[in-house]
């Protein structure tokens, strides 16, 4: 069974998945007003003169799959979990431009991409490039990972007027991609506490957790920073002192934080399990889908679950509770269940 089949019936809205596969058409028909029902702009979407905007192709579809009423199933995740969590996740009603640094704009087809680290990001930054290159690239994957990552190469919606960043919210397709909270989180020590070349990480956070999570560190271990263990590392994660410090990095942030759903209406959630597929769906939706696909090849060092179970198996019930509590928004927002091998008290 398909990982997005194996999704929807994970749902709440069950029952209303079955009728479209037992009964067909007709039920396709109420989601279709359904989704129509929901577009938030109305029917007076702009486009581009002579195509149809990829909102359009979304909210307005010429024919309407079980794709874009996945898509409508996770839309409505979000909105119910933000709702039953106003407080925790609307804690600041009014985002300033420095909360919009990770909206990757695309002017030529219409599209807002916010990029979260350790969920293919570099490979959509490729894309991305190719989109807003005019010329200048056709294949994503012959630009360099380390070009994909320089911040001129892309235009983010920071760098916009407020009337432009307005209307560029209201009238550009938004989406993001997330991935399982914990299989993202062990990604991340991976990449960033493992590798020896990243020695600017060790510096910046290595020194300090091994500085307040570890009893007699040598002197080394204090000025490296290089051997920082995934126990030192969640430690450092659920003290309070590092959350009143300063906001988590990047590629350990919780995807609430940096793409704020709460706030922006996404109007597609990928996910890193169905990565492919929606991807091409997205591609489909800009009008580029023919000509330009979703880069794929086999990563052997990727992160999996059953990784992920392995790192956990060390960390104490304690740990374990309050680290979920700090990504659990995360969890509910993009319909991830409890891991199993956690020990919740």
């Amino acid at each position: 069974m398909k990982p997005a089949v194996l999704e929807v019936m994970r749902m709440n809205r069950v029952c209303r998945m079955v009728l479209v596969t037992s009964v067909g058409s007709f039920i396709l028909v109420i989601f279709y007003f359904q989704i129509m029902r929901r577009n938030p702009f109305g029917m007076d979407i702009c486009c581009r003169k002579g195509s149809r905007s990829p909102l359009q192709e979304l909210y307005n579809p010429t024919q309407l799959s079980n794709t874009a009423i996945l898509h409508q199933i996770r839309r409505d995740q979000v909105t119910d979990t933000c709702r039953a969590n106003s407080v925790s996740s609307r804690k600041r009603r009014v985002l300033t431009p420095n909360d919009l640094k990770h909206l990757v704009v695309d002017e030529d087809h219409e599209m807002i991409y916010c990029y979260v680290p350790k969920v293919a990001c570099t490979n959509w930054k490729r894309v991305m490039m190719v989109l807003t290159g005019r010329g200048k690239y056709s294949d994503p994957m012959e630009i360099p990972a380390n070009e994909a990552h320089v911040s001129s190469n892309l235009k983010t919606l920071n760098q916009y007027s407020i009337p432009e960043i307005n209307h560029r919210l209201k009238n550009y397709m938004k989406f993001l991609f997330v991935r399982e909270p914990f299989e993202r989180l062990v990604s991340a020590y991976r990449n960033k506490f493992t590798q020896k070349y990243n020695t600017s990480f060790h510096k910046r956070y290595g020194t300090k957790i091994v500085r307040r999570q570890r009893k007699n560190a040598t002197q080394e271990a204090l000025r490296k920073g290089d051997d920082v263990k995934f126990e030192e590392f969640v430690a450092y994660l659920i003290d309070p002192h590092t959350q009143r410090e300063e906001p988590f990095n990047e590629h350990w942030q919780t995807v609430y934080s940096l793409c704020h759903p709460c706030h922006i209406h996404y109007d597609l959630i990928g996910k890193y399990e169905t990565l492919e597929e929606d991807s091409n769906y997205i591609l489909q939706l800009a009008g580029v889908g023919n000509y330009l696909k979703f880069p794929t090849y086999a990563k052997s060092t990727r992160t999996t679950d059953e990784m992920t179970t392995e790192f956990f198996q060390n960390i104490s019930s304690e740990h374990q509770t309050q680290l979920y509590e700090v990504y659990k928004l995360d969890f509910l927002m993009f319909n991830y269940s409890v891991p199993s091998y956690l020990k919740l008290e």
